[in-house]
């Protein structure tokens, strides 16, 4: 990861300290270096400095515009269901596990095993803060439109190959603060496209190049990436209220699965007059071997009402994480790689209205540190220009076409079939065709 970029303008200039570490492979592969930094420069000059951000990226991405909006919007900061409490105010693990029916408390041993397997509580007790630093690929993988949804109509766009090393797909790095589940930022650059999200304990909230800064409605939650083998003592308490469903072999591991669904009242609070949260379920598969957490699957059912329309039209989205490479930093074992896929599916109305999309993301640790001095709760300040979302939900309009070319394809099918329609990170603005 390169923290320090040359000053490509003057030879004998100083080097440009990034806020967020950028992969090397982000200079190394780019056949144009001098546009790679071009990127780089873009997100550091202030909004004032531009026309209009929307202007802005598409001048600078072209028609890769709508489909690093879709990533980011998608993978980039996604949140668990339902907020978890912290140690101070609950205490999960010490719970009689007698006290509670046989898949509940199975449910709770697993959970027990874990937190022995990442350290045991005397390792996490201590922890009061951390951080972590990372690289990520992703990429738009594969789309089908109409019946080709549920048939064999698809198009494979792009493929990351194992490792994130190579295929193609949008590269960039991270940086991630936490003091506790509801104290937490994350900092994305991807492809020179930054975007920013975090929870000050009140409210967790979103802001991109292309939009302004909006909170996600009901309680603040935390990031899903935490739980994606970062936050063991979080992934703890969030499964201590689980239930145990089974198992299942992942990559030739035998798994316990553990099943958390959020409660209708949370759902009611994230929902609209226009968006209704049907479900969000969680799943866990724990390893049987290690007790550790091998892959964490989530998902959300949304059914949207149409104006004017007697339908209602569904987005069922799916995110499957495995997580992997566990390594022990000041004996907390944490996981320093993994990969997440994404699956869009819309369905609803007619048939010819069915769409499915898939994403990918190859993520990577390259830092992790505990008790951060100095990490104060100025450090969580949402940003001045916060608006609470009121609608939950915007319509990508009908003439945003998709972010890649369906060759395949007789005709051009818009984004508003392909873009996750989520309450939590909607927007009233409406996106230009940038092909």
């Amino acid at each position: 990861m390169r923290k320090l970029c040359p000053n490509f303008d003057r030879e004998d200039g100083l080097e440009t300290v990034l806020e967020v570490p950028i992969p090397e492979e982000m200079f190394t592969t780019n056949k144009n270096t001098h546009r790679s930094w071009q990127n780089v420069k873009s997100w550091m000059k202030p909004y004032s400095e531009k026309s209009s951000p929307a202007a802005s990226m598409t001048a600078l991405f072209g028609g890769r515009n709508t489909e690093i909006q879709l990533l980011l919007g998608v993978v980039g900061a996604p949140l668990i269901p339902l907020p978890i409490r912290s140690d101070n105010d609950h205490h999960p693990i010490n719970r009689n596990i007698k006290d509670h029916p046989i898949e509940v408390s199975m449910a709770k041993y697993i959970v027990k095993q874990y937190i022995a397997a990442v350290g045991g509580e005397k390792a996490l007790n201590p922890i009061d803060s951390m951080y972590a630093m990372g690289k990520v690929k992703m990429a738009a993988s594969e789309f089908c439109a109409g019946e080709g949804s549920l048939n064999d109509k698809v198009v494979k766009v792009r493929n990351l190959k194992n490792g994130g090393g190579g295929g193609s797909g949008e590269m960039g790095g991270f940086v991630l603060w936490q003091k506790r589940p509801d104290l937490w930022c994350l900092e994305l650059v991807v492809s020179g496209c930054k975007i920013s999200a975090g929870s000050d304990g009140k409210v967790a909230w979103r802001q991109t190049p292309w939009h302004h800064s909006h909170a996600s409605r009901g309680p603040p939650r935390p990031l899903r990436r935490f739980l994606q083998g970062l936050d063991p003592r979080s992934t703890a308490n969030l499964f201590s209220n689980s239930v145990c469903v089974g198992e299942k072999a992942i990559n030739n591991e035998d798994c316990f699965i553990l099943k958390l669904e959020a409660e209708s009242s949370t759902l009611r609070a994230r929902s609209t007059s226009n968006v209704e949260i049907i479900r969000h379920t969680v799943w866990g598969y724990f390893s049987q071997r290690t007790g550790l957490l091998v892959q964490l699957e989530d998902s959300h059912l949304l059914r949207i009402k149409t104006p004017g329309n007697s339908n209602s039209i569904f987005w069922e989205t799916t995110m499957e994480s495995f997580i992997q490479d566990y390594r022990f930093i000041d004996g907390i074992n944490i996981a320093h790689a993994g990969r997440t896929s994404v699956s869009l599916f819309r369905f609803g109305e007619t048939s010819e209205t069915h769409s499915r999309t898939r994403m990918e993301e190859v993520w990577a640790i390259e830092e992790v540190d505990f008790n951060i001095k100095g990490l104060s709760m100025d450090c969580f300040l949402p940003p001045g220009d916060l608006k609470k979302e009121e609608e939950g939900c915007a319509l990508v309009t009908n003439n945003v076409r998709l972010p890649f070319k369906i060759r395949a394809a007789s005709t051009r099918v818009s984004a508003k079939k392909v873009v996750a329609i989520d309450a939590d990170d909607s927007d009233d603005s409406t996106d230009n065709d940038d092909e």
